[in-house]
């Protein structure tokens, strides 16, 4: 099964520095029926302005990936950790017993992020933060892995859930394939482009949830970046 999820049908909200949009119930925003699809939790697509970001907050028991499409994003911590992150590059924080931390675009244009909240297989366990580059090139023409929990792949940022999120830039006419085990569940979303997946065309910011298949093939009807989440 393969559901679109118009960008234009999304939740969100205008905030003056913050324009987003939710793939799931979120803050204001609430749908009995997109709660959540497995253990994905959070699917948040912002802009936000330049000199602007979300100041200081908490969080418990999440995994809480990054993944900036645009610009930079500058984290900083409870820990006293602070890492910048730029374009197609990744940032993962389990929170938890706790953490709190700011997120700032800290730069002169507008910065673009996909903010994905995954439920942990455990609660209570120490916070950790994490960055890690991956240049666009590293994903041109395939999937890449960029976090997981999944054994075995040994490359990617760790998160603490049973899941795997992973990354693709097609140009336009290009393909790639990606395999799903028996049971799980996929949600996808163009960051940029317009994309042919299993006959369904989603565009930039559309999300696409996925149950019940065994094979993805993933077409660029024009150039395109991709994002990835396979969860129990």
């Amino acid at each position: 099964m393969i559901e679109l999820r118009p960008h234009s049908k999304l939740g969100g909200a205008h905030h003056g520095w913050l324009d987003t949009r939710h793939h799931f119930s979120f803050a204001e925003y609430y749908d009995p029926n997109r709660m959540h699809w497995g253990n994905l939790r959070v699917w948040n697509d912002d802009t936000i302005a330049p000199r602007s970001g979300f100041p200081r907050h908490p969080h418990r028991d999440m995994e809480i990936i990054t993944y900036v499409r645009k610009g930079a994003i500058t984290h900083q911590d409870s820990l006293g950790n602070k890492g910048r992150t730029e374009a197609g590059d990744v940032q993962v924080m389990s929170a938890g017993t706790g953490i709190a931390h700011s997120e700032m675009n800290e730069e002169d244009e507008t910065t673009q992020i996909f903010q994905i909240w995954i439920m942990p297989n455990e609660a209570g366990l120490p916070p950790t933060w994490g960055t890690k580059p991956f240049p666009k090139g590293d994903h041109s023409g395939s999937f890449v892995t960029l976090a997981s929990g999944i054994p075995g792949d040994d490359e990617a940022l760790p998160i603490r859930t049973d899941a795997r999120m992973v990354a693709a830039t097609l140009e336009a006419g290009q393909s790639t394939e990606y395999h799903i085990a028996a049971g799980r569940k996929v949600y996808l979303v163009p960051a940029t482009g317009k994309i042919d997946v299993n006959g369904v065309v989603a565009s930039a910011g559309d999300g696409v949830a996925i149950s019940d298949e065994q094979l993805l093939k993933v077409s660029a009807l024009d150039g395109s970046e991709i994002v990835l989440v396979d969860v129990a």
